[in-house]
Formats: structure tokens, sequence, C-alpha cells
């Protein structure tokens, strides 16, 4: 009887915690759906057929710019984009970044006000967030998870050119085609993510906003392309010899498993089977790390290199030329 007597309370407790998650969802939903386009973009194919895409894309300008996936306008260089009121204007692509999966893209026309840029370093696993965009066409479409994890990687290529995303954020908040380059928010409305991907059903990816994706948003703005080095080697994570491991503090280097031939890897003499661990005086835990040095100031700029050759340390120097990816 106790218990029977009991279900009213449990259940105005229920239906308070719906209502303040409900209010939450609400209350970012009005402020993003407006600002979240979504996109249709022409892709040219073979024998000159085109096929029409769509995607979404973020208002993060009062002057019109948009922020997307490079994998939404692809080798177009405009579009257009339609709005949750159901106003349509063109739009040019002012930059894309494959390497990254970024793209910056400007209105012709008007555009509602932007969003507010957060900060995905600061997310935690479990927190809510609001997954803002169009799939399948469908003009303001909302889903609301949690963040599943952090730290993930999403391998990305342009031509040959191949690199890994760095602090992807996995979430539970469902995304279908038609998603990608939509909004990922906080309960505040803050946009920590841009989404990118469905890995599985219950598993969406985002691109961080943070201090790397903000880098990439400027160049591609002042410039249109992202710049990298490169050394031509390609790597996995291996254990340090226990001595070592011992001396340093660090558990891992970086196995080299090909150095491509007269690259900046194999001029400066590194071999296969060489463990790196070392770039600029940087540990080399993972390609990631390595990955995070080539930027575009490394072009043409001598970079010293220490590896474990068998029992011996091994220092060179090698100049990173810039990573061309091919179409």
């Amino acid at each position: 009887m106790a218990e029977t007597l009991s279900e009213p309370d449990r259940s105005r407790q229920e239906q308070a915690a719906l209502d303040s998650y409900s209010q939450i969802v609400t209350s970012v939903a009005a402020e993003l759906t407006p600002k979240v386009a979504a996109l249709n973009v022409a892709h040219r194919r073979s024998r000159g057929r085109f096929v029409m895409g769509t995607g979404s894309a973020v208002v993060f300008t009062d002057d019109g710019f948009l922020l997307t996936n490079a994998h939404v306008v692809g080798h177009s260089d405009a579009g257009t984009a339609h709005f949750a009121d159901g106003t349509t204007t063109p739009f040019h692509v002012i930059g894309a970044d494959p390497l990254s999966d970024l793209a910056v893209v400007r209105a012709d026309g008007p555009t509602p006000p932007p969003v507010r840029l957060g900060e995905a370093d600061a997310l935690r696993v479990g927190q809510l967030v609001v997954a803002v965009g169009n799939p399948l066409g469908l003009t303001g479409s909302v889903t609301a998870g949690v963040v599943s994890a952090l730290g993930r990687s999403l391998p990305a290529s342009a031509g040959r050119a191949t690199r890994v995303i760095d602090d992807v954020v996995q979430t539970d908040a469902t995304l279908h085609p038609g998603s990608s380059g939509g909004a990922l928010a906080t309960a505040d409305g803050s946009v920590v993510g841009i989404n990118t991907a469905i890995a599985d059903v219950g598993l969406g990816l985002a691109i961080p906003v943070n201090g790397t994706s903000r880098r990439i948003i400027a160049t591609l703005l002042s410039d249109g392309r992202v710049r990298r080095a490169c050394l031509g080697l390609a790597g996995i994570p291996a254990p340090l010899p226990p001595l070592l491991r011992a001396r340093t503090g660090r558990r891992t280097g970086l196995r080299i498993v090909e150095v491509v031939p007269a690259s900046p890897a194999a001029r400066a003499g590194l071999r296969d089977g060489d463990l790196l661990l070392t770039a600029h005086g940087e540990p080399v835990t993972s390609a990631q790390a390595l990955q995070r040095l080539m930027l575009e100031d490394a072009i043409g700029h001598p970079l010293a290199l220490t590896a474990l050759r068998g029992d011996a340390l091994v220092d060179v120097i090698a100049t990173p030329v810039e990573l061309l990816a091919e179409d």
C-alpha cells in the first residue's frame, strides 16, 4: 500500500525533471533553429552530370559567413541556403579543408544573427548536448542526447593525402544524412561542434569548436585553404624499451612503418623500423602528436628529430615540405 501511495509523488518528480530537460532543449532549439541553414549543393559527376547534395551550415558571423563540413560542399563553389523562416539565399564557397572536414561559405543575401561559438575542450562525458540540422532536407530538425565520449579520432583524406582529425566529440544525439554541417550545442546554446558523421545507430561524431578549429576557420577566411607540412612517413604507436621508459618517463614512441622515397624523412636518413621519440624537442607518442607539429609554419624549416635505431639514439634534421592534397 505504501508503494502505491507514493506513486503520484514519484510521477510529479519525474514530470518536473522532464519539464526541466524539455525547457533546456526547447530553449536551445528556439535559439539555434533560425541560425542553421539547409544547404543544397550541385556536385559534378562524370560525363557532365550533376547530383544534388544536401547538408547543413551554421551562421557564425554577423556579415553572412556560415560554417559547414568540407564534404558537404565538396568541389562545388556555390549553392543555395534555406533558412527555417522560409527565406532562401545563394551562397558561394570561401574555402574548404577536407583534412579537417571544415568549410566556410558566405551567403549572398541576408542571414539571421550568428550563433555563439563555445569551447569543446570544456565538455564532459555525460553532458547534455542538442543537435540542430536539416536531415533529409527537413529544415530545423532537433535531437538531444549526451556527450558519449571525447578525444575520438576521425580519419580524413583528400586525394592521396591523409590525416587524422583529433579530439572529435562522440554523441548519442540522433544524426541522419543531411545533418552534416549542423550545430552541436550545450545547454546554454553555445555551439561546441559541427556535426560531421554518423558512425552507427546512436553514434554521431562532431568536429570540435576549439583552438585548433578556430585557427583553421581563420585561415579559410583569409586564404581560402589550409597549408600543412609533411615529412613523408607513416607510423604506429609502439612501447619504449624498459630502460628508455624509465629514463624518460614515457611509455610509447612512434614506430616508423613506411618512409616515402625522396621525402624529407628519407633525405634525413630515417628508416623503416626506427622508433621516433621526439620532434622539435616534443615527445612523439602517436601519429597525431607528430601531426600537430605539421602546421604551415613548419614548411621549409629544419626540424630536429630523435629516433631509436636498435640500441642507439639517432639525431637527424628533416625539412618538411608542403602536403599536397591531390584531387
